[in-house]
């Protein structure tokens, strides 16, 4: 078990006046244990309290899982009724966390069995020291963020007249493996011309003409650490309201990323980006939030929106990416992850961000 990343979930229980919870999810059962087991629709259960000698691991036999995790295992088959193994042994006079992914056919099957004196959604308490990476995690995030550098660099050299979005998008898999990558974050976004400004566009037919805008979202996971960065470019030519769209998502990229540091509100943050698109009159088309966190997966818990009024704190790593989208048009969206450092901000990617054209 990694023990400074537990202790900080058990004194984070204490403080909601808990000592027990059951975590389920397999993202964070990874971040406790160094390994990864995707249960399916069988019951995963990594049960902690402050007595630590009564911390278990459930896991179905089905899963051959020979890592000493550092926590007792407690071996079950499709036969046993999994909630009641695992109600045998919590605290039945005292409150248990229940994380928020643990199902509901386990969930009340517990209450069922009385397993405790009440049930309380404690997954915050996982959730916001997650939030903060440790000197490992750093070091992942950083080496993921260079690969994707990498793969951005490689990709744009297969732009040319009349390939399709899907081309495009196919190829990153195996660019992403050639420099080591485990696979994607998420399926690569690759948007020509007007497809670019629909949101979340995954990529079609769409063929590459002349004066096209091309914008690549990308991440890849490596170590089971994620990357995430967009970048806009131009084929062959550009417009001169198309540059001016693009200069503008860049300064307003450029002005949040300047402004952060420990102690900032991340609804701050937005509101620096999203005043500059709004005053240069394109407010109504930044059409989503700033940024979300990053870490074993694409999107966790936490985001940089207007809503957000916590504050950053030292390693905590998100995405910074505005965006203009003109429907039917163009689409912009320049993207970066960055860490909150002790005294300012580290952006993990590297590749340019000056207005570029692909020929």
């Amino acid at each position: 078990m990694k023990t400074q990343r537990l202790d900080k979930i058990i004194n984070r229980l204490l403080e909601k006046g808990l000592e027990q919870m059951v975590i389920c999810d397999p993202c964070s059962v990874f971040y406790l244990t160094g390994t990864m087991i995707k249960p399916g629709e069988r019951m995963l259960a990594l049960y902690i309290n402050k007595d630590r000698t009564r911390d278990r691991i459930f896991i179905n036999e089905l899963f051959t899982v020979n890592e000493d995790l550092g926590v007792e295992k407690v071996w079950f088959d499709d036969n046993t009724d999994a909630a009641e193994l695992l109600s045998e042994y919590t605290d039945k006079s005292k409150p248990l966390g229940i994380d928020k992914k643990f199902e509901a056919r386990f969930l009340l099957r517990l209450m069922e069995l009385n397993c405790a004196s009440g049930y309380v959604n404690a997954s915050e308490c996982v959730d916001t020291v997650r939030q903060q990476k440790d000197a490992e995690e750093v070091e992942f995030m950083r080496a993921a963020s260079k690969i994707n550098d990498l793969a951005m660099s490689e990709i744009i050299k297969r732009i040319s007249s009349g390939v399709t979005e899907e081309e495009i998008s196919s190829q990153m898999m195996d660019i992403y493996k050639s420099f080591g990558a485990e696979g994607y974050s998420f399926e690569p976004l690759v948007g020509f011309g007007e497809s670019a400004a629909i949101g979340h566009y995954e990529g079609g037919a769409r063929k590459l003409k002349e004066g096209d805008c091309v914008l690549i979202d990308v991440g890849c996971v490596k170590d089971g650490y994620c990357s995430d960065m967009t970048r806009t470019f131009f084929y062959k030519s550009v417009t001169d309201e198309h540059r001016k769209v693009y200069e503008i998502v860049k300064k307003a990229q450029q002005a949040a990323i300047n402004m952060i540091k420990p102690g900032v509100r991340f609804c701050d943050i937005d509101r620096t980006a999203r005043d500059i698109i709004t005053q240069a009159g394109y407010g109504e088309k930044f059409t989503h939030r700033l940024g979300h966190f990053i870490g074993i997966e694409c999107h966790e818990f936490g985001d940089v929106s207007v809503k957000n009024e916590s504050r950053a704190k030292p390693g905590m790593i998100f995405s910074i990416e505005p965006g203009i989208y003109l429907e039917g048009d163009v689409g912009v969206r320049i993207e970066d992850l960055v860490m909150v450092t002790e005294s300012g901000v580290e952006v993990l990617n590297s590749f340019t961000k000056e207005l570029t054209l692909l020929d």
